[in-house]
């Protein structure tokens, strides 16, 4: 398990590849891949999830649900640098000859399940929650939502469900930037009070500064310690466009594109 010195080393490292990513494939979503990369970090480098890029059907592995597919980009650094594929693919991204897409699939070594539309991440969990449960595996899957993506009537579904089969090795993460594509999520359809909703679909509900790698690690291993056989949401409080001048507090990064030079100038800045 690395040190927290060496978790935000790793972090820096993930937002500069994540540039690059955008400077090959410019279709990616950087702003929504930015937000998340501490989360990403925490979970993969910090003793949070179990896995074997060896054997990476591994039957005692964690499953990892990324709901929202489309800033899912910053984990392709990671999981090349852990070697679930080689680090020669993230030069190749989008192009025809690349399994690394602008949106993940099960093609990419690492991915669990297709990440496109929104809203389905969450109830593809529960189902695997609850198999692993009827088979006596002990392992836990984890979902990655943004909060734009709560406005999906499908997920409420899936969150009634996971509280109704008392889905405890179910443990979600929202990427609560506060953003949707084309604007503030509170003028579009606001969710907050957000830990109370979930409260009231009686989850085991935390709140954690997204951004804080200790922070994220320690309330995400109470969670999975947590005891009381209800599924848990961590709802991590996060920035879009983290990091990026141009993008962070404008509404509609989500869909903005930055040019090279531009992202030359920013990794200039982040070494």
């Amino acid at each position: 398990m690395k040190s927290f010195k060496e978790l935000k080393e790793k972090a820096q490292w993930v937002k500069r590849e994540t540039l690059k990513l955008h400077k090959y494939a410019p279709g990616t979503r950087l702003a929504s891949s930015l937000s998340d990369i501490e989360i990403f970090v925490v979970l993969y480098y910090g003793g949070i999830l179990r896995y074997d890029p060896k054997n990476i059907k591994w039957d005692k592995r964690d499953r990892f649900i990324i709901s929202k597919g489309h800033g899912a980009v910053s984990l392709y650094p990671i999981l090349a640098d852990l070697r679930f594929f080689s680090k020669s693919e993230l030069a190749k991204i989008g192009s025809k000859d690349s399994f690394l897409g602008i949106i993940p699939d099960t093609l990419i070594p690492g991915f669990e399940t297709i990440n496109g539309s929104l809203g389905h991440g969450l109830g593809v969990a529960c189902g695997m929650a609850l198999a692993l449960k009827l088979k006596g595996i002990d392992r836990n899957v984890f979902v990655l939502s943004g909060d734009g993506e709560l406005n999906e009537g499908a997920v409420w579904e899936a969150v009634m469900f996971a509280s109704f089969h008392k889905l405890d090795n179910l443990i979600l993460i929202v990427d609560n930037n506060k953003m949707s594509m084309l604007g503030y999520q509170k003028e579009i359809l606001g969710m907050e009070p957000l830990k109370e909703k979930f409260k009231a679909f009686h989850w085991k509900t935390e709140e954690a500064d997204g951004h804080n790698i200790a922070e994220l690690r320690k309330v995400l291993n109470n969670l999975i310690k947590d005891d009381s056989g209800r599924p848990k949401v961590l709802v991590a409080n996060t920035c879009k466009g983290k990091g990026v001048p141009g993008l962070e507090n404008d509404p509609i990064c989500h869909v903005k594109t930055l040019e090279a030079d531009e992202i030359d100038n920013i990794l200039k800045g982040c070494k």
